[in-house]
């Protein structure tokens, strides 16, 4: 069967996507590091991404996040497009997203589930107000609120855990898909990349530039651009 057939057939879709959907609306892998990093910080990002080093490096860590993880110019591609096309056309049920630059939300999808928080939205962790990226943005060092408490963003760090709820969410509406596509991810991630395994279809796509541990156990593999691929149906 061909992607489109395999859309045509199905309503009950479910997308699960990583950081290939992004990196296309020009959001880098942060796990490419290049040497640009390891002339600029005294650590790779993996570590200055965890809670660990946010707790006793704070300014540090905020020097890193708004030099690399804020890209607040991007714009949704196709992708992220069509993703939103299916959902109005009611054959898409849910995005999940290991991404955190609200995209898929831009482009019109109203149905995100976004594993590993987003950078739109941050809190204080003395009196939990929520505030808008600009409260990041804006400010030099620390961030902080009114109240005196200091900002984080509402985005998961490493050694910190999943959302339960968003889990549960996810977990059923990939239970419940006919068809599952998975774009922009090489699966290499846990816990998410374990969504795949939920799935009970016999209508999995993968697609992604290179090669995935489930290419064996798919129905479509597709070695391209996400947003060529997914741009390129008649919706």
């Amino acid at each position: 069967m061909t992607l489109q057939e395999i859309i045509d057939s199905s309503n009950h879709i479910v997308f699960f996507g990583g950081a290939g959907v992004s990196t296309e609306s020009g959001i880098p892998d942060f796990r490419s590091v290049d040497g640009l990093y390891n002339q600029k910080y005294d650590y790779p990002p993996e570590v200055i991404l965890s809670h660990t080093f946010f707790v006793n490096n704070t300014e540090e860590f905020y020097r890193f996040y708004r030099d690399k993880m804020l890209y607040l110019d991007a714009k949704p591609n196709a992708a992220h497009e069509t993703l939103a096309k299916l959902e109005k056309k009611g054959k898409l049920k849910a995005v999940i997203t290991q991404n955190i630059d609200g995209l898929h939300q831009a482009a019109g999808s109203n149905k995100v589930f976004e594993l590993h928080g987003s950078v739109l939205r941050n809190y204080c962790m003395k009196c939990g107000k929520f505030h808008g990226v600009e409260a990041v943005l804006n400010s030099e060092g620390v961030p902080r609120c009114s109240c005196g408490g200091i900002i984080k963003p509402d985005v998961v760090l490493y050694e910190e855990p999943l959302d339960e709820y968003i889990m549960k969410m996810a977990a059923a509406h990939v239970q419940a898909a006919d068809a599952l596509i998975v774009g922009g991810t090489s699966l290499s991630v846990y816990p998410a990349a374990g969504f795949v395994y939920q799935y009970m279809g016999n209508k999995l796509v993968l697609i992604n530039k290179s090669r995935t541990p489930m290419d064996s156990q798919a129905a479509l593999v597709i070695n391209d651009s996400i947003g060529k691929v997914l741009g390129e149906l008649k919706i």
